[in-house]
């Protein structure tokens, strides 16, 4: 039995790792074990998070391969030698076979329904605003206006697509190019894990957006209004409860990994109104596109800490703020 740390260092892609050929048992997360151990096929890791997994190998002798799987591609990490000798202590595959729990994190169960009916403390949207790249084109030809996940919406205007928010970008008539790129975009965001943007296949969007023309953005939702500016003031044994929203009326709809930094730690209470079903310490986690995510913010350490999104463009391109801590009084 081999125990693994895994941590996503990528500054965009979402990993979905798997071990063909061995068991493995999610044991841990970002801060520590999980409310109870489970069974994994694969695990899901947005830039910044980390998982501990064990992971049993029954037959002797050959090679795994630790790989990232996406609905269209398997992509090679790594290579795992087994050896042909059997492995010591013995009785690994008795330990692999239990399923532990952690009754800190099953105290906090009790404690859960309290925080799921309580309204949220902070409430934090995430958009992206883009500038029409058309207005500083060039071009005698006129302009038709198509959307980047669904091709066969188009317009002579400029507008929002109808299915999914996302703005629509100007498309020569004569170009074909980001229908093909799209419709093998829209193939993979009909697979299981919707929400994720697996492969850079949006080759149009991203020769027409700069970091000049492309805004992603925080917006404070907390007093029912958007406002860019935002200046949250917690004190050290607060706990926070924050309501975080990945806009689908957005220019660009996207993942986003939310990081907070050393002022603390968080649990997940609820994905979409669905309770989080594990518990784990965390202080990163993936905000699918559309989707609404509630953690319980921990708050423990005094002093100026920044949030952010931990995907570096858009980190860079606005989506990151500072918040402070004080000293208990």
């Amino acid at each position: 039995m081999v125990r693994l740390w895994l941590t996503n260092t990528a500054s965009t892609r979402v990993l979905s790792v798997r071990l063909p050929g061995a068991r493995m048992k999610l044991v841990g997360g970002d801060g520590g074990r999980v409310e109870h151990e489970e069974f994994i096929d694969q695990v899901l890791l947005s830039p910044s998070e980390r998982v501990v997994a064990d992971v049993l190998v029954e037959h002797p002798g050959g090679e795994l391969t630790l790989q990232h799987q996406t609905p269209d591609r398997t992509y090679r990490l790594a290579s795992v030698q087994v050896s042909d000798q059997p492995a010591a202590p013995s009785q690994a595959a008795r330990k692999f076979q239990e399923l532990r729990t952690a009754p800190e994190l099953q105290t906090e169960r009790q404690q859960l329904e309290r925080w799921l009916a309580a309204p949220p403390d902070k409430t934090l949207a995430m958009v992206a605003r883009m500038d029409d790249p058309s207005a500083a084109a060039e071009t005698a030809e006129p302009v038709s206006y198509a959307c980047p996940m669904h091709p066969e919406v188009t317009s002579e205007q400029p507008g929002r697509c109808p299915k999914c928010g996302m703005k629509l970008l100007p498309v020569e008539s004569d170009s074909n190019h980001m229908g093909m790129h799209h419709e093998h975009a829209a193939h993979a965001s009909d697979a299981a894990d919707v929400g994720i943007e697996w492969e850079d296949t949006m080759v149009e969007v991203n020769r027409l957006t700069t970091t000049a023309n492309m805004h992603w953005r925080f917006l404070d939702r907390t007093a029912s209004v958007d406002s860019p500016v935002i200046d949250w003031q917690f004190s050290v044994g607060q706990r926070i409860k924050i309501r975080l929203v990945n806009e689908m009326d957005s220019d660009h709809p996207m993942h986003h990994p939310f990081h907070l930094h050393g002022a603390g730690r968080f649990l997940v209470l609820a994905r979409d109104q669905v309770v989080e079903p594990n518990l784990v310490w965390k202080d990163t986690v993936l905000v699918r596109t559309g989707q609404t995510v509630d953690i319980l913010f921990d708050v423990t350490n005094p002093g100026l800490w920044m949030a952010h999104c931990h995907i570096a463009e858009h980190m860079q391109s606005g989506m990151m703020f500072s918040f402070t801590v004080a000293r208990a009084k």
